[in-house]
């Protein structure tokens, strides 16, 4: 009996949903969805993503609007999905797919982004190859990075077509009234299994935000879904405590 019960143990999930676990799934099923904002745009709901056959830039999937997979494709005009509920300290859970030369990012309190981007086989990394701490940037005369971002440490990113996970921790700025004492930080981020960012400040909000928006206290999760196709399931967040 002792022996089954180790090997039981073997095999629980890396994240349980259990109530008491404060896991929140975002994506399982029409009333986990209930947790974003509103999700706007055509999405394609299914049991499984892939990549379209007649477009390697497109994902596609057998629509089951019960199931978990939530999948944005070429010209379907979705939008940004934001929790309803704002966060400070967070830790989530994304498992993720995009088609070639695909766009997308995971934004912690809408300010702070890693990027997911068709990144497989590049050798020579920067913040915007996926899994990088997105560069600053500004809009005009056209957009442009004013730095590199933090690139990952290595190149975990798989092909287009294939399911990849994200795993981070991330503490939010810290104020008292108006004074930011302290940064937002990435404490760990674990993608395909490698760890690519420990204990990385970060002093502004990334891309175009670092001018354009207002660090603050708490705020929403993320995930960006209009800059090209890609999908999503097992989604969760939950308060982290250090």
């Amino acid at each position: 009996m002792r022996a089954l019960t180790l090997l039981s143990l073997l095999f629980l999930p890396l994240f349980s949903l259990a109530a008491d676990d404060g896991w929140t799934d975002l994506t399982s099923s029409p009333k986990a969805r209930e947790g974003w904002r509103e999700v706007k745009g055509k999405w394609l709901f299914g049991t499984d993503a892939r990549i379209d056959a007649k477009d390697d830039r497109s994902l596609t999937g057998d629509a089951d609007e019960a199931a978990g997979v939530l999948i944005s494709s070429r010209g379907s005009r979705t939008r940004d999905l934001l929790t309803k509920q704002n966060y400070t300290d967070l830790e989530a859970h994304i498992e993720f797919m995009i088609g070639k030369k695909s766009n997308a990012g995971v934004k912690f309190m809408g300010l702070y982004e890693i990027q997911i981007y068709d990144s497989f086989g590049k050798t020579k990394l920067i913040g915007s190859d996926c899994g990088g701490i997105y560069p600053r940037a500004e809009q005009k005369p056209k957009y442009h990075y004013l730095d590199d971002g933090v690139p990952p440490r290595v190149n975990a990113c798989k092909p287009a077509g294939e399911w990849q996970s994200l795993d981070a921790i991330f503490i939010a700025p810290k104020f008292e009234g108006e004074k930011k004492i302290s940064c937002a930080k990435f404490v760990k981020v674990v993608f395909n299994g490698q760890v690519i960012h420990e204990n990385v400040d970060c002093e502004y909000p990334t891309g175009s935000a670092w001018r354009l928006m207002k660090e603050v206290p708490e705020g929403p999760f993320m995930l960006q879904c209009d800059h090209g196709p890609v999908a999503y399931r097992n989604v969760r967040i939950r308060p982290y405590h250090q």
